[in-house]
Protein backbone atom coordinates (compact mmCIF):
# COMPACT_ATOMS: atom_id res chain seq x y z
CA UNK A 1 0.00 0.00 0.00
CA UNK A 2 2.97 2.56 0.68
CA UNK A 3 4.27 1.77 -3.12
CA UNK A 4 0.63 2.87 -4.38
CA UNK A 5 0.69 6.53 -1.86
CA UNK A 6 3.83 6.94 -2.93
CA UNK A 7 2.59 6.65 -7.20
CA UNK A 8 -0.37 8.84 -6.22
CA UNK A 9 1.28 11.48 -3.96
CA UNK A 10 4.45 11.79 -7.40
CA UNK A 11 1.37 11.94 -9.67
CA UNK A 12 0.08 15.03 -7.49
CA UNK A 13 3.50 16.73 -7.10
CA UNK A 14 5.07 16.10 -10.44
CA UNK A 15 1.60 17.67 -11.69
CA UNK A 16 1.34 20.71 -9.10
CA UNK A 17 5.19 21.30 -10.39
CA UNK A 18 3.91 21.18 -14.18
CA UNK A 19 1.49 23.89 -13.39
CA UNK A 20 4.12 26.48 -11.83
CA UNK A 21 6.67 26.09 -14.63
CA UNK A 22 6.20 28.19 -17.70
CA UNK A 23 5.32 26.74 -21.57
CA UNK A 24 4.90 23.24 -21.99
CA UNK A 25 6.80 20.05 -20.43
CA UNK A 26 6.93 17.77 -23.03
CA UNK A 27 7.87 14.92 -20.69
CA UNK A 28 5.87 11.35 -20.27
CA UNK A 29 3.69 11.29 -17.26
CA UNK A 30 5.54 8.25 -15.66
CA UNK A 31 8.57 10.44 -15.66
CA UNK A 32 6.17 13.08 -14.34
CA UNK A 33 5.13 10.63 -11.42
CA UNK A 34 9.07 9.43 -10.97
CA UNK A 35 10.47 12.97 -10.85
CA UNK A 36 7.30 14.01 -8.42
CA UNK A 37 8.21 10.75 -6.46
CA UNK A 38 12.00 11.86 -5.76
CA UNK A 39 11.10 15.89 -5.27
CA UNK A 40 8.39 14.79 -2.69
CA UNK A 41 11.58 12.91 -0.83
CA UNK A 42 13.95 15.98 -1.39
CA UNK A 43 11.49 18.12 -0.27
CA UNK A 44 10.65 16.01 2.69
CA UNK A 45 14.53 16.33 3.56
CA UNK A 46 14.47 19.79 2.96
CA UNK A 47 11.83 20.29 5.58
CA UNK A 48 13.30 18.45 7.96
CA UNK A 49 17.08 19.75 7.25
CA UNK A 50 15.01 23.51 7.83
CA UNK A 51 12.85 22.06 11.39
CA UNK A 52 9.52 22.48 9.34
CA UNK A 53 8.51 18.87 8.68
CA UNK A 54 5.92 18.87 11.44
CA UNK A 55 3.61 21.70 11.91
CA UNK A 56 0.13 21.67 13.69
CA UNK A 57 -2.47 21.32 11.09
CA UNK A 58 -1.15 20.72 7.25
CA UNK A 59 2.19 21.13 6.79
CA UNK A 60 2.20 23.76 3.67
CA UNK A 61 5.64 24.62 3.79
CA UNK A 62 7.04 21.20 3.49
CA UNK A 63 4.17 20.72 0.41
CA UNK A 64 6.10 24.29 -1.06
CA UNK A 65 9.26 22.12 -0.92
CA UNK A 66 8.23 19.14 -2.58
CA UNK A 67 6.25 21.11 -5.01
CA UNK A 68 9.66 23.11 -5.71
CA UNK A 69 11.82 20.09 -5.80
CA UNK A 70 10.11 18.53 -8.21
CA UNK A 71 9.71 21.56 -10.47
CA UNK A 72 13.69 21.79 -10.51
CA UNK A 73 14.16 18.63 -11.51
CA UNK A 74 11.31 18.83 -14.15
CA UNK A 75 13.31 21.87 -15.44
CA UNK A 76 16.38 20.01 -15.80
CA UNK A 77 15.09 16.64 -17.41
CA UNK A 78 12.90 17.90 -19.77
CA UNK A 79 15.69 19.47 -22.08
CA UNK A 80 17.81 16.49 -22.09
CA UNK A 81 14.08 14.19 -22.28
CA UNK A 82 13.47 16.49 -25.49
CA UNK A 83 17.08 16.86 -26.68
CA UNK A 84 17.03 13.10 -26.51
CA UNK A 85 13.82 12.38 -28.58
CA UNK A 86 14.50 15.19 -31.13
CA UNK A 87 18.05 13.47 -32.14
CA UNK A 88 16.69 9.95 -32.50
CA UNK A 89 14.05 11.53 -35.58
Amino acid sequence: MTILWAIIAGLIIGLLAKLVLPGRQPIPLWMTILLGIVGGLVGNGLASAFGVANTSGVDWIRHFFQIGAAAVLIALITPMWAGRHHARR
